[in-house]
């Protein structure tokens, strides 16, 4: 094995694989720690020759693990982080000298993070706009939208718009609706105000069941029933980390594919449409806001993107 002790690295894990673990994929396995890295970043550590499983490296994400192996992860440092242009293409839906607004595929991280240094939305406006607003690495970014959610987004041009469209979303006066597919049988309307806050000892994944946090409120509609899911539309009314994953995963009515909420209790043809997505089947599909310097109230839509409608119409067929 390697020596990889010296400042190149900045930190390490090691696991016995359980008996319950037998035949788990080595990814799979490294998310179910308690370590901070995403999949694709704990994927990308394998295929980098970072992971050993009884002292010898292996690259494979898909790697089937035996109980008693012992497995070590070194996790290298973070890289220095900019906001550098890249060319991407973009789906631009509007653009004037004060605001953009886009339709984020699924996929897409919003700005750059540990893990993901590049080939951020951010670098792709930066590089075909002039963005003079916000933070260095978050330029003119007023709210964002997780890797494998997809819709609707608005990005300001100038630091005016920028806080015109930051005091509209601190009121809740943009119009937010999205759409999901879902595992479960929601109600056919259903209004949500709860707290919401992390869960306790997970800093990643937030709920609804606390005492105390932020207020979140949502509203669901549900637009088609099948056996075991559904479609559904969701209006935000306050626009919380994760709120509509969180909504629905506490309500008793996961979004499909979401990794992070999954549904527990699925039909085999369920499960291989979850397991197709590998993301969450949620989409932005209206925004409205008030344009900051004519006051023109605007709004768009944007349909779902093309797996979200391939998951649909494979629900279909299994009724």
């Amino acid at each position: 094995m390697t020596d990889r002790s010296g400042d190149d690295f900045s930190d390490s894990g090691q696991w016995v694989v359980s008996a319950d673990e037998d035949g788990q994929r080595l990814d799979l396995f490294l998310r179910d720690r308690d370590i901070e890295p995403t999949r694709s970043q704990l994927k990308q550590f394998i295929e980098d020759g970072l992971v050993t499983v009884d002292g010898a490296v292996t690259i494979r994400p898909s790697k089937k693990l035996k109980a008693g192996q012992f497995v070590m992860l070194i996790i290298p440092p973070p890289k220095p982080l900019n906001a550098a242009a890249e060319e991407m293409a973009l789906d631009i839906r509007y653009e004037d000298g004060e605001v953009i607004v886009l339709n984020k595929p699924r996929g897409l991280v919003v700005h750059p993070a540990p893990g993901h240094p590049g080939g951020t939305l951010v670098n792709g406006l930066v590089h075909r706009f002039a963005i003079c607003a916000g933070a260095p690495l978050r330029p003119g970014l007023v709210h964002r939208l997780d890797r494998d959610t997809s819709g609707l987004m608005v990005v300001a041009r100038t630091e005016q718009a920028l806080r015109h469209l930051v005091l509209q979303f601190q009121e809740h006066s943009v119009d937010r609706r999205y759409v999901a597919l879902v595992a479960g049988t929601p109600p056919s309307r259903l209004e949500i105000d709860t707290f919401h806050g992390r869960r306790p000892n997970d800093r990643i994944r937030f709920t609804s069941k606390v005492s105390a946090g932020k207020r979140a409120r949502s509203t669901v509609e549900t637009l088609e029933t099948f056996a075991g899911a559904a479609l559904i539309r969701v209006t935000l009314h306050t626009g919380r980390t994760h709120q509509v994953r969180v909504h629905c995963f506490d309500s008793g009515f996961p979004v499909l594919g979401d990794p992070l909420y999954p549904p527990r209790h699925m039909s085999p043809g369920l499960r291989d449409i979850h397991e197709f997505l590998n993301g969450q089947a949620l989409h932005a599909e209206l925004l409205g806001f008030t344009h900051p310097i004519t006051g023109q109230r605007l709004h768009f839509e944007a349909p779902p993107p093309e797996a979200f409608q391939e998951a649909l119409a494979r629900i279909r067929r299994l009724q």
